[in-house]
């Protein structure tokens, strides 16, 4: 016998699935299946991770803050990485591998890392205050901000090793501000600006280049830049990467160009993270005028 109002309930059931993958425009999370790290709402501070179903040594990198290639050295793994469900990896260096100690370039009254509390105001200088206001997160599509063109920094003496705090924080391209931060699990983790395709995608910090590819999953073709020991910036979605791994960039020095790779429309998808800890660009950025 025929139960018509269950053939509409699986197909109503299925069109939901279909319209909520279509309304997508922020990245897909990359699978981390448990709460050892929650999306990045928070920092990721224990020493281990348990490998779970879907995950990446990239996706696992860039969720507790780490280059992909120090992860793989600490647990003594050669490229292409591959890791399995149930394995446990050292997220921080084990005792019997040894790590450079980091030269401030100059001397600071900084002491230890900040806690969540005070990042904003221990580890980053931030140009000028940010005229942002929470009734301002959401951006209209009719109204979005145009930001100016990023200004170029002279290219400085290659460093040798991180410095202590963010010097300087840049646009990381021109267009308009299509995507803002949000704080929810399911929310954007970093903002969207878009422009033209092949337009310059800069380095909005100076730093050092720790992953360019395609290989996280929902991020196109990606370029993740390491500015200290704690803080990176992400640049998804590009057309063609222009710097290579283990590259230093100044802040303003063209990384690539913009494009649509992962994504359904030529925009940049750009994120901020501490320690893992998503945070919101916006606050970072020098203030739009």
């Amino acid at each position: 016998m025929r139960r018509p109002h269950l053939h509409i309930g699986i197909l109503l059931y299925i069109c939901v699935l279909i319209g909520g993958c279509a309304g997508r425009s922020a990245p897909a999370p990359v699978v981390l299946l448990n709460s050892q790290v929650s999306d990045g709402s928070e920092e990721y501070t224990k020493k281990t991770y348990k490998v779970q179903r879907g995950d990446t040594l990239y996706a696992v990198a860039w969720y507790t803050g780490n280059d992909y290639r120090d992860l793989a050295k600490y647990n003594q793994l050669s490229a292409p990485y591959t890791i399995f469900p149930g394995q446990v990896l050292n997220v921080t260096p084990p005792s019997n591998v040894a790590t450079a100690p980091v030269i401030p370039k100059s001397k600071t009254n900084q002491s230890t890392a900040p806690t969540t509390s005070n990042v904003d105001k221990s580890f980053v200088d931030r140009p000028q205050p940010q005229a942002y206001r929470e009734s301002e997160k959401v951006v209209n599509p009719k109204n979005v901000t145009t930001i100016k063109k990023p200004s170029q920094s002279v290219k400085r003496q290659t460093p040798t090793s991180f410095p202590d705090k963010v010097q300087e924080w840049e646009w990381p391209a021109e267009g308009k501000v299509v995507g803002t931060f949000s704080k929810s699990e399911s929310g954007n983790k970093g903002i969207d600006i878009a422009g033209a395709k092949g337009s310059k995608v800069v380095a909005a910090a100076d730093g050092k280049v720790v992953y360019s590819g395609s290989a996280l999953r929902g991020y196109g073709n990606l370029v993740i830049i390491k500015h200290t020991d704690t803080f990176l910036s992400a640049y998804a979605y590009n057309d063609t990467i222009l710097v290579k791994e283990r590259e230093w960039v100044s802040a303003g020095q063209q990384i690539a160009t913009m494009g649509d790779s992962g994504t359904n429309s030529v925009k940049l998808h750009f994120e901020v993270r501490y320690r893992g800890k998503s945070l919101d660009p916006m606050k970072y950025l020098p203030a739009l005028k």
